[in-house]
Parts: structure tokens; sequence; C-alpha cells
């Protein structure tokens, strides 16, 4: 029987939310998640058979439409309009693997009883998670600030049998997910199709998955920066203790220490040297990963504490008596994290570029492109050029989309985020940073097999389990079959959560 992750008043962070997808749990919710979103529900109602007053999105329209008062005999066909008229995403379909986070974040966010939704909508949203039912999203259509509404229009569509979703690799509509289970569909009642669009759902799942990621690639870039230094015949004196101590920023401490660890008792980095410095992108390892690792910290503070928060509108507090139309929905602290890690990221790998270029340039002891008989084979030139191009493109990526904003809904929303282009710009620069460290995995494992003597324990070990997916390159041959294998290697690598969070 499949474990199951029980949704109450504890926070998520990234190692239980790593926990639950490694594992496939499935979600149920408390009792007392129950009882909150219950009593929020008939707090809601009751205050509807008596209110007088109009109540922002619970009987009035929305966005520039605020002012129109709806009547009770027309807020439920309110409630499906709203979810319909939303629902113009575009672009490409988001991974399988991102909506089922947004799944996730949706019900977290729901289950603290101050959106007003039945518990039939929350239980729902728990089936769909459970049986692997992912409702079609598209990636474009959201200024990240009433919340991610085209995006989280389409995750609802099938709650009500509208839209698509994908279910055993197949593509069916709302209607035959829900006669496939036999399931009623939901009858949305007051407030709640906006509770189901307004919220960071979207750009928080991709912040949650750009995360998980990046935590793995900043451990990775260490240790296969520490490969290249070894293959460059480095100095280990630049990550002696002591310089960072100094200048103690965690990341950059965190960094040198892990170098050494990686290092220990390696005959490699003893010998003696006959130069006195190395360049910047072996000697700065632990300046420019350690920032790169204190942003992340960062960015993961951020999005916990999103992730963990109510974020539609308007806010349902029953002890204090009180609806109140407020602004949680906008995506300003997600969309500034969301930049300054993709910018983060990027940095990752101009410096692995510029150690793998390093690498082929024919220093040290190491031959011309890192293959024997260079000029009838050109070697690692080119795998050099690819990282080149990549890196250049994730400077592009890199501009900030938080910069921006756009006025829309009539005037009424005047300042956005744009976070959720931030968002799926800053999963482009992480996934090119995999295939970046991938190119320099390839390239620093190649020019280890010149050296005469043995690397530690440790890096010894990790180079001969990447042999057994990617072989020496005695000539040329085609590349990109290897640079595929060693992005494949790295996505399979699993790492203890103690060592990335």
């Amino acid at each position: 029987m499949a474990a199951t992750h029980v949704i109450d008043s504890n926070p998520l962070d990234l190692s239980i939310i790593q926990d639950i997808l490694a594992h496939d749990k499935k979600l149920s919710l408390s009792e007392s998640a129950k009882e909150r979103i219950q009593k929020c529900r008939a707090y809601l109602d009751d205050k509807m058979s008596s209110v007088v007053k109009p109540i922002y999105g619970i009987n009035t329209g929305f966005g520039a439409l605020y002012n129109v008062e709806i009547k009770g005999e027309n807020l439920q066909k309110l409630q499906e309009n709203l979810v319909m008229s939303h629902a113009c995403g575009t672009g490409d379909e988001v991974p399988n693997e991102i909506i089922k986070l947004m799944l996730l974040l949706k019900i977290q966010s729901l289950s603290y009883g101050h959106s007003g939704v039945q518990l039939a909508t929350v239980n729902r949203l728990i089936d769909f998670y459970n049986n692997n039912i992912f409702p079609v999203i598209y990636e474009q259509g959201s200024l990240g600030a009433s919340g991610d509404l085209s995006p989280l229009a389409h995750l609802a569509l099938p709650l009500i049998g509208l839209g698509e979703v994908k279910f055993n690799d197949h593509r069916v509509s709302g209607k035959e997910i829900l006669d496939h289970f036999n399931w009623d569909k939901i009858k949305l009642q007051s407030k709640e199709g906006l509770a189901l669009l307004n919220g960071t759902q979207f750009m928080s799942a991709f912040g949650i998955y750009n995360l998980l990621n990046a935590h793995k690639l900043s451990y990775l870039s260490d240790l296969i920066g520490t490969l290249s230094l070894e293959a460059f015949d480095g100095r280990i004196e630049p990550f002696n203790e002591l310089v960072h101590l100094v200048r103690p920023h965690n990341g950059q401490v965190k960094t040198a220490k892990r170098v050494r660890q990686f290092l220990e008792d390696s005959h490699l980095i003893n010998q003696e040297k006959s130069h006195v410095q190395d360049p910047y992108s072996f000697r700065c390892i632990p300046q420019v990963h350690g920032a790169t690792k204190d942003t992340i910290k960062f960015v993961t503070k951020t999005f916990l504490t999103e992730i963990n928060s109510v974020t539609d509108n308007p806010n349902i507090f029953v002890e204090e008596d009180q609806i109140i139309s407020g602004g949680n929905f906008h995506g300003q602290p997600l969309a500034l994290a969301l930049d300054f890690l993709a910018i983060a990221m990027a940095e990752l790998g101009n410096i692995s570029e510029r150690r793998t270029y390093q690498l082929v340039s024919g220093h040290r002891h190491l031959p011309p492109f890192l293959v024997s008989n260079p000029g009838l084979n050109s070697g690692f030139m080119i795998p050099q050029y690819t990282a080149a191009s990549i890196v250049s493109q994730n400077k592009q990526y890199a501009t900030p989309s938080s910069v921006d904003s756009i006025e829309s809904s009539n005037g009424q929303e005047d300042h956005v985020s744009m976070g959720a282009n931030g968002a799926t710009k800053c999963k482009k620069v992480i996934d090119n940073i995999q295939t970046v460290l991938a190119i320099e995995l390839f390239t620093a494992s190649q020019g280890l097999s010149f050296g005469k003597l043995k690397s530690s324990p440790f890096l010894e070990s990790f180079v001969n389990s990447f042999r057994k997916d990617v072989a020496i390159v005695l000539e040329d041959r085609v590349m990109f079959d290897d640079i595929k294998n060693a992005s494949n290697f790295i996505n399979a690598m699993e790492i203890d959560a103690n060592e990335l969070f």
C-alpha cells in the first residue's frame, strides 16, 4: 500500500516535498484540516444568507467589473463563468511533474480554511493528485499578479467536467475523466472559482521544481568543478579554511569545505606543482559557487514562506468575522526571487564553461582538445562550443522579468509582477545548467585519463561510475550521444537530502 502524506497545519519544506515525490506518496487531509475547510465554508454560507452589501468576487463581478452586483440565483454560474472565461493559456504545455506540484500546493493553500471552498472541491483535487490525473495547462497566460489566473483556470476546468487532462499517457476531456471514475462534477459555490484561480501556485510550483534542481546542481557544480581542478593539476591552497574564515560568507565557506572533502587522500592534488596560481575559474570556485549557494538559500526561504501561505482573495477570517479583499495573490516576492535564482544559476554555467575551455586549451600536461593525434581528431573542440552557446543563451534568459509591468483589466490591475514569465524562464536556465555541467563532466573525466597519479578514492569512484555510461574518447566519434548520456547520468544521480538542503 502506498505511503500517505497527511496535510495538516505542519509546513511543507523541500525535503518533505522531495520525499513525497520520490516515494510517490498519496495525499490526505487531517481531521483538523477538514474542520477548518468546513468551518470556513459554513461561515461563508451563513454570511451569504444575511449579507446585504457587495463582497468582492463573492456576489460581484471580477477585476474591473467589481462594481457589478450578482444576484443569488446566479452565484454558481458566476463562478463557473470565471473558470471558463479565464482559461486562455497558450504556448507549451506545462510538464506533468510541475502540474503535480501545482495540485499539491493548491491543496495545501486551501487547507488553511481562509478560502471558503467546499471540502468536496479539495477532496477532488486530492483525487486528481492521487490518481495522477494532470489537467492540461499552458505556460503562457499569467501576469503573476491577480494570481496565476489563466494556468489555474486550466487546473480547475476538469473539476466541472471541462478542459482536458493527461491520464495513463492519454489525453482525455474533463468530462471523460469524471465518467471514467464515476465522479459528479463539482458544483462551484460562491467564491470557489475565485479561490481556485486566485493564487500563486503556477509560479510556486515552477519555483519549487527549480529549487529542487538548483540545490542538486549546486552540489554537482562543486563535485564536477573539483574533478576539473584535478584534471587541470590545480592547487589546493585556494580552498584552505583560513582564506574563507576571513571572508566568511556561508556559501563560500561551505563550498571550500566540500571541495576539501572531495579531495581527501588524493595523490594528484598533493603532488608538487610547477605553477604558482590557477585561473579564476578554478581558484575562485568557493567565491562564485558560494554566492550562488547563498542566493539559493534566500530564494528557498521566500518560496517556503509562499507555499505555506494563503494566496487567494478575498481572505475569510471566521474568528474575526471578517471577509477582507487584499492582494496576497501578487507574485512580487516570487518574481524577484525567480530572477535572482536565474542569475545565480546562470553564473554556475558561466564558470563551468570557462573550466571546460581551460581543459581543452592544451595547458599544463593536457593535449590540445584532450585527444591523441589532434588535427586528425578534433576531440573536445565542439563540446566547448556547445557549452559556450548555452551559457550565452542563459545570459539572455537571465534578463529580469520582474522589472517589467503592464496594465490590465481596464486599469484595475495596474501593476503586475511578471513572475510567471520569470518562472518559466528560470526553468530554462536550470535545464541548460545541467547540460553545461554534463559537458564539463565529460571533459574533466577525459582530462583525468591523461594523469599519471590517482585522485581521491571518492572522485575515482565517481569517475568509474560515470565510465559505465560514457567511455574515454580515443578518437573522434559522435559526441551528441556522450553529452546526452552524461546529462542522463547527472539526472539519475541520487544525493542525500542532508547534502542538498
